[in-house]
């Protein structure tokens, strides 16, 4: 089994990433695993919270022992936050493709303040995703970048130099999913899916122009420090 591992952060367009592989005819999808263990582990409050708690298991040992063992597909799709991966401690990256999914910062606080009024660059998650490439990077694994612009602007070519990138032949199916909700989305999917529930493919939205919030702009400026290290080694189309 191959297991495809995003690593993104909030507001980007993971959701409909993880809808575009799940249309492959070799591949089982999960949606973000660790969400219970992040809500246990930091005590944040988001909404669906009890949803969550309710409908995933609340360690990180449940997680992984449940995890690997229950999708028989060739191709496994995890997609995992990065700040829910941020509290987990023993993640098997080694057996993973790993990829990055980063998003300009100023739409990622734009769109994420809509729901939680005062995000943190914890709550953002670009510094744990640059830390963590670093991190591996460092063990001789060259982990994927994909930037959500740069994969907007041509989602066939950058899918398919993402397949190459993975060891897995591109398939067109990959670029069009029914709209609606889907049965591997997460419980939380009410409050936070609505706009990829109206897609049918990779689109940039209208919401994707949101002003930045004036009182933001600090974490903003933090942020981009570290989406400009990222950016480069993203895949162009």
């Amino acid at each position: 089994m191959k297991t495809i591992h995003i690593i993104s952060g909030p507001r980007n367009i993971s959701t409909a990433l993880m809808y575009s592989f799940a249309q492959r005819s070799d591949t089982s999808v999960i949606d973000e695993p660790f969400y219970a263990v992040y809500f246990l582990k930091t005590g944040v409050d988001h909404p669906g919270k009890n949803e969550v708690l309710n409908n995933q298991p609340h360690t990180e040992e449940a997680v992984l022992k449940n995890l690997f063992s229950q999708h028989p597909s060739p191709v496994f799709f995890i997609k995992n936050m990065a700040h829910h991966l941020e509290v987990v401690q023993h993640f098997p990256y080694e057996e993973c493709e790993n990829i990055f999914l980063v998003r300009n910062p100023l739409q990622i606080i734009s769109s994420y303040a809509q729901v939680i009024e005062q995000p943190v660059m914890r709550d953002i998650g670009i510094e744990y995703q640059y830390n963590l490439f670093e991190k591996l990077t460092a063990t001789g694994k060259q982990p994927i970048v994909l930037d959500t612009n740069l994969l907007l602007e041509n989602p066939k070519v950058v899918l398919q130099k993402t397949c190459e990138a993975v060891g897995l032949p591109f398939e067109e199916t990959m670029l069009l999913w029914p709209p609606g909700p889907k049965p591997y989305d997460g419980t939380w999917a009410p409050y936070w899916y609505s706009n990829v529930h109206k897609s049918t493919g990779f689109e940039k939205q209208p919401t994707s122009n949101r002003p930045l919030p004036e009182h933001l702009n600090s974490l903003y400026e933090e942020a981009s420090i570290f989406y400009k290290k990222l950016l480069p080694f993203a895949i162009k189309p």
